[in-house]
């Protein structure tokens, strides 16, 4: 059984052999089609580095909000390391006696 675009192809076939002007058009035709497919390609290949620099340029923003945020985070360990140093100094019986007391809560919840 014949499909509908060997039936079509096979009118054109026809009728271009007998009318040359049909023949031009049909070449013509050809000629836009292959035209459109590669402007159409283009349009592909323009989005594609459109959607690709984005991605780059949105990769780099969260690369330096990132160590941005690494460096608050780091700066706000030291203080509070530093904080605690300083505690320990002031208090140093007082900080024996809270981590004696907060290792003996954590040797009660690990028991169970």
């Amino acid at each position: 059984m014949a499909s509908v675009s060997s039936k079509v192809r096979k009118a054109v076939d026809d009728a271009t052999e007998t009318n040359p002007d049909l023949q031009a058009q049909v070449a013509a035709l050809k000629d836009d089609i292959a035209s459109i497919a590669a402007t159409l390609a283009k349009i592909g290949k323009n989005s594609t580095k459109g959607a690709r620099a984005s991605a780059a340029n949105s990769f780099e923003t969260a690369k330096v909000r990132g160590e941005e945020v690494f460096e608050d985070l780091k700066s706000q360990a030291l203080d509070v390391e530093d904080q605690l140093t300083e505690t320990i100094r002031d208090k140093p019986l007082t900080s024996i006696a809270v981590a004696a007391g907060v290792g003996f809560l954590l040797a009660l919840i690990s028991r169970r």
